[in-house]
């Protein structure tokens, strides 16, 4: 198959296709990072995740209509306010599960996941119910179209861009809140001994719905992001949910890094079998790959920690 090409176009193509594995892997970091914060720092199973992405998309879905109809002369602007309110809604959303449901399943993980799992179908039919069945599109700023051309066969979309300009910022956020802010100590504090935390004056319930709320609302900025790339439907979240908990489990839970390295050598791998191989196929292989190394290594790249 190589002999078609000559040396120029396959140095282009693999090129493209390393790009194209970039953008894939920005949008597995903007998806993987909320959870990482969830299931990783609280050990909460949380299959609803995917629908507090769309919750962030259908946001910005109403917020691209409403300046294209009400403030034309400022939709050039929107996403960025978009993207704030999706982080808003989603994490509001997050502090009302957390209260309501999340904080009596802290000592039965497996109740989370079934009870998450419900959340997430009542989630797809109050969608459905809102919005329709039928996917929708959102209408990106007249900057974020076309690309940039760095030679004669080789371009660069801009709005594949502007995702990994946004992975890259809100990555260095969570680093901060993580690891060097009075709240990401107490959130590690937790995760290593809640009884000691809870006794020197840590609010440990406070912290936990706090610490949900901005796993969810990372997760609708990450939805919010996504429109730039995909149309957005009910159950649109369901199709990212796999990947988030392989790109989170694989990195090893509660590890930034792994989940950052994690979710760069999936992506790449997946771009690049993607060319020799069918997009499905590419998929089915690098999950088996995954689980291989976890089977060796069932902690993932790094250390793996749990709530106690």
């Amino acid at each position: 198959m190589f002999s078609d090409y000559t040396a120029s176009e396959l140095g282009a193509i693999f090129a493209m296709q390393g790009f194209a594995g970039l953008i894939l892997f920005s949008v597995f970091v903007l998806m993987a990072l909320g959870l990482a914060i969830i299931f990783g720092q609280m050990g909460v199973i949380n299959m609803a995740h995917g629908e507090f992405m769309i919750l962030g998309a259908y946001v910005t879905y109403l917020l691209s209509n409403f300046f294209a109809d009400y403030i034309p002369a400022l939709f050039s602007m929107y996403f960025f306010l978009a993207m704030l309110c999706a982080f808003v809604a989603s994490g509001a959303l997050g502090l009302l599960v957390e209260w309501a449901l999340i904080r009596h399943l802290y000592k039965r993980p497996l109740d989370t996941l079934l009870a998450t799992w419900g959340l997430s179908l009542i989630l797809q039919q109050i969608y459905r119910s809102v919005f329709g069945a039928r996917e929708v599109g959102v209408t990106i700023p007249d900057w974020m179209m076309g690309s940039l051309p760095l030679t004669d066969m080789i371009e660069i979309p801009i709005n594949g861009i502007f995702v990994m300009v946004l992975a890259v910022s809100i990555s260095i956020a969570v680093y901060v809140m993580m690891y060097r802010s009075r709240w990401g100590q107490q959130v590690r504090a937790i995760n290593n001994n809640r009884q000691m935390a809870d006794a020197v004056g840590i609010n440990t319930a406070w912290t936990d719905r706090m610490t949900f709320a901005i796993g969810c609302g990372v997760a609708g900025v990450a939805g919010s992001a996504f429109t730039m790339i995909g149309s957005t439907g009910p159950t649109a979240g369901q199709q990212y949910i796999v990947d988030t908990f392989l790109v989170v489990v694989f990195g090893g839970a509660g590890s930034l890094l792994g989940t950052i390295a994690s979710a760069f050598s999936i992506s790449q791998a997946q771009s690049i079998m993607e060319f020799f191989l069918s997009g499905s196929m590419a998929k089915v292989l690098t999950l088996l790959t995954v689980v291989c190394i976890l089977m060796l290594r069932p902690q993932g790249l790094f250390t793996l920690k749990l709530r106690k």
